[in-house]
């Protein structure tokens, strides 16, 4: 699903404004006919351990399609540690979502200071950010100077770099991926060629990082983008092209995805009224309750729209199930609770994770170091209308079928929720899992998911495939539970078990456990006023400081 528009937006690109095109670019050509173009970043820039090298640059994967990538050496082990890739949802949100406010090396707080993220997912692996489909974050089609909406997202192209005298204070200037030349893939399904082209370019720009297996890892719009991307890697692989790198996907790991509309839409009342979160929120009163129940089960309401986009697969059928359910469903939340969709213990505006970030990121000084041609925006309101479309958000994107077929290739699916979001909660992923899992997963059990002694949450785990709810995340697990996203990391991509990280997994393993995930927070961590903007998360009592 994607986030919001802020608005902080407009706050963003006040140091930068219009854009110079880099110079520094060293330019060479790579696999599948790619062109890489990048550079070294200077350490402190984000990573700052001494020796631990990182790059930013382009891979040209077709004409006026230029994707953006952040590369991070292992602080371990560069020469032998694995490559994981990490790509956000949306559709549209930018991958530095990841980088900055979750698993990445450096986090900006909300003093605009960088700080060191010592549960780096590079702690363990080589990490490598695309900022995919083109026109999200800093990948670009044709870029050039422009007014951003910060209530829309919208952009307008300005004749020349010179600021016009009458902004609104909702407006920005800047260098961005103009609409009209930036032509966004309109499905998840279309997507995926470009992703692929983009690994192709950096694994052959980059070979000394290319030892084994890779990785792929994402969230949100991810339970749709990151089956479709993994089966046409496979599917390239069978089709033995020339010139390309046969890419050996070892593991999929996605958390807190949208994966099922059908099943998801119908989450949304789960987690609210029946039977409820674990929080003990009951966020609406009766007569909201049974409006909520009315628009999704009603005669021609939700539940029988996205049916119908299943059965028909019409672009306006389906586009017009997702408007509808989007509207009457899911913003419910929002609506009549004031409360954060993506972490149903906060009530909105949400201080958290932090989005100090995105202003660092268009500072004259990091733009000019990770070699930007464009300003950086969270979210492409480019990507997210040319998705709506074709009403991609409400299909399955055959997802289900994907990891089923996944698994039978011997591919590690990891799934997991952080269980205080409510947008892709953790009561709908449950339900997917089950779906996916078959018959070896539905004799699995709840066992306890523990870090250093320390229960973090629950995992059902059946050979190669798991479920895990984490305790006390909101929609991005890494950021409010660290040691717990770093740990899942480890035994995932080293085929050991979710719950102690003590034993290799087998294809007879089965988690020993409750038939179901009965712990509960209660009301403990809710709050009940809005939070000062520069509040700090405690990951260890899970409450504002």
């Amino acid at each position: 699903m994607i986030v919001p528009w802020l608005c902080v937006v407009a706050a963003q690109f006040v140091s930068a404004q219009f854009i110079e095109k880099p110079s520094d670019l060293k330019k060479v050509s790579s696999s599948a006919g790619t062109t890489v173009r990048y550079k070294e970043v200077p350490s402190g820039i984000c990573e700052n351990h001494e020796g631990v090298k990182s790059y930013t640059g382009y891979v040209d994967t077709a004409e006026n399609e230029h994707m953006f990538f952040w590369f991070f050496e292992s602080r371990n082990d560069p020469k032998s540690d694995p490559l994981t890739l990490w790509i956000n949802g949306g559709p549209g949100s930018s991958s530095m979502i990841g980088l900055f406010q979750e698993n990445g090396p450096c986090r900006v707080t909300p003093d605009g200071k960088l700080h060191n993220n010592p549960h780096s997912w590079n702690e363990l692996s080589n990490v490598l950010y695309i900022d995919q489909p083109v026109s999200t974050g800093f990948s670009y089609s044709v870029t050039g100077p422009g007014i951003i909406n910060s209530n829309t997202g919208s952009i307008k192209p300005l004749n020349s770099s010179h600021c016009p005298d009458d902004i609104k204070s909702y407006e920005a200037c800047g260098t961005f991926s103009l609409p009209e030349e930036t032509h966004s893939p309109n499905s998840t399904a279309r997507s995926s060629h470009a992703l692929w082209k983009t690994l192709q370019g950096f694994l052959g720009a980059f070979k000394q990082y290319n030892h084994g297996k890779l990785h792929i890892t994402t969230e949100s719009y991810g339970g749709h983008y990151a089956p479709q991307i993994a089966s046409y890697i496979l599917e390239q692989n069978d089709r033995d092209i020339e010139d390309a790198i046969k890419i050996d996907v070892g593991t999929v790991s996605i958390g807190n995805g949208w994966y099922d509309p059908l099943v998801q839409y119908q989450a949304f009342y789960n987690f609210t009224v029946s039977p409820g979160n674990t929080y003990d929120l009951r966020p609406y009163n009766k007569s909201i309750e049974s409006k909520l129940y009315d628009n999704l089960y009603g005669q021609g309401n939700c539940y029988d729209q996205i049916k119908n986009c299943y059965e028909t697969g019409s672009n306006r059928v389906c586009r017009k199930a997702d408007t509808y359910c989007a509207a009457n469903v899911e913003s419910f939340l929002g609506m009549f609770a004031n409360r954060d969709e993506y972490d149903i213990r906060q009530l909105m505006p949400d201080p958290f994770p932090y989005e100090a970030y995105t202003s660092y990121l268009n500072t004259d000084k990091v733009l000019k170091a990770i070699g930007a041609f464009q300003n950086f925006t969270e979210s492409s309101n480019a990507v997210y209308e040319s998705f709506t479309k074709t009403g991609d958000d409400g299909r399955t994107g055959h997802s289900l079928k994907n990891l089923k077929n996944l698994l039978r290739k011997g591919v590690v699916v990891a799934l997991y929720a952080g269980d205080a979001d409510y947008n892709c909660n953790w009561l709908g992923g449950e339900v997917v899992a089950e779906k996916v899992g078959g018959t070896a997963f539905s004799s699995a059990g709840y066992a306890n998911f523990t870090v250093d002694g320390e229960v973090y949450g629950q995992v059902r785990q059946a050979g190669n495939f798991s479920f895990t709810r984490i305790y006390y995340s909101g929609h991005e697990v890494p950021f409010y539970q660290p040691e717990a996203s770093l740990a899942m990391l480890n035994r995932t991509l080293r085929s050991l078990d979710l719950a102690t990280g003590k034993e290799s997994i087998s294809d007879e393993y089965i988690s020993k456990g409750t038939a179901k995930s009965m712990f509960r927070q209660g009301n403990d961590t809710v709050q009940y006023k809005v939070l000062p903007s520069n509040s700090i998360y405690n990951t260890t009592s899970h409450k504002p400081e």
